[in-house]
């Protein structure tokens, strides 16, 4: 069994993440470490884990007693911790939030998207897990990248669900504001941007148009819906845009390309990633859709664990969506 340990246990994310832990076939989770909720139950924070778990919080560090480290903390902790915390070189890290993912010779973090880098996560030490909105973007990208097709500016629109303010709250983010509203926020300066160049450009090396990227706070809890507007050749058919997605994605274990039309609940829930393409005349509009706690961060954080550790990418991760 790998021996898990998570460090910042409160958040949405650590929520999840512990929900799927706790059923994981191949997994058993050591600790929850919570300075805040020492020796309380996991449950006084997380009342979705009612009848699942007697575990409580804790404040101590047994980073000898685990296999792999999940790092839940706000961003720019996670360096931190790192940094007043020597932690066995044996125990492998995966990082939920941004400090680690954009290159750096200062670091050997992997960028833990699967569709673009699952051979490397395979043998990585440590891993950056991709930002929510980060992954839906990418998702509808990365095939036209893969095969030269982005020449100019790219016009991106992703509302998400207030689960992706996190746990905390906010002007924005309580139910009476939140509630039959709808807003903008960070536009054209969203921190995802970075690490979204840079994997567009590791598979079309030279690229350097802009990414103008508008975010939305949606009135709902969960789930991204993402639409991207690529100029593109008029005289290349769409069924041979389509092709190149199947191919791209034939061997993905939760990314899949559809026909029809998308929603969120067709993912919210799940690990899964779904993308779908229209061309019109020299536009190509990709729509893609995810839940943002799970395959926008704890889910693809386990689906990573399981490359690192070898075993089967899906463990722990057949979720299925709610009929309504």
């Amino acid at each position: 069994m790998i021996k898990v340990g998570i460090i910042g246990g409160a958040g949405y994310t650590a929520g999840e993440l512990i929900r799927l832990l706790l059923h994981h076939p191949e997994a058993e989770l050591a600790f929850v470490h919570s300075t805040s909720n020492a020796k309380n139950l996991l449950t006084d924070v997380h009342e979705g884990l009612l009848g699942e778990t007697d575990m409580k919080f804790t404040d101590r560090l047994p980073l000898k007693s685990v296999d792999v480290l999940f790092l839940c903390m706000g961003h720019g902790k996670s360096a931190e911790f790192l940094a007043e915390n020597a932690i066995p070189a044996n125990v492998r890290i995966i990082d939920l939030a941004q400090d680690f993912r954009l290159s750096s010779p200062e670091h050997d973090y992997v960028y833990g998207l699967p569709e673009l880098n699952r051979e490397v996560i395979r043998s990585a030490r440590h891993v950056a897990n991709p930002g929510c909105f980060a992954t839906a973007i990418q998702l509808g990208l990365l095939p036209l990248a893969a095969n030269w097709l982005l020449h100019d500016d790219i016009s991106v629109n992703a509302i998400t669900g207030s689960t992706g303010a996190g746990v905390k709250p906010s002007a924005t983010t309580h139910f009476s504001w939140r509630t039959g509203n709808m807003s903008i926020y960070k536009a054209f300066q969203h921190q995802h941007v970075p690490e979204i160049r840079q994997s567009l450009a590791q598979l079309q090396p030279g690229f350097n148009a802009a990414v103008d990227f508008i975010p939305y706070r949606g009135d709902f809890a969960r789930g991204i819906f993402c639409t991207e507007v690529i100029r593109i050749d008029a005289e290349l058919p769409e069924d041979d845009i389509v092709k190149l997605y199947r191919q791209f994605y034939e061997t993905a274990a939760f990314t899949h390309y559809v026909d029809c039309d998308l929603d969120l609940k067709q993912v919210v829930n799940t690990n899964k990633a779904l993308v779908h393409v229209e061309k019109h005349e020299n536009k190509l509009l990709v729509t893609s859709v995810i839940d943002n706690l799970l395959k926008g961060a704890s889910g693809q954080a386990v689906q990573n664990m399981n490359l690192m550790f070898g075993i089967d990418e899906h463990a722990g991760l057949l979720l299925k969506p709610s009929a309504f």
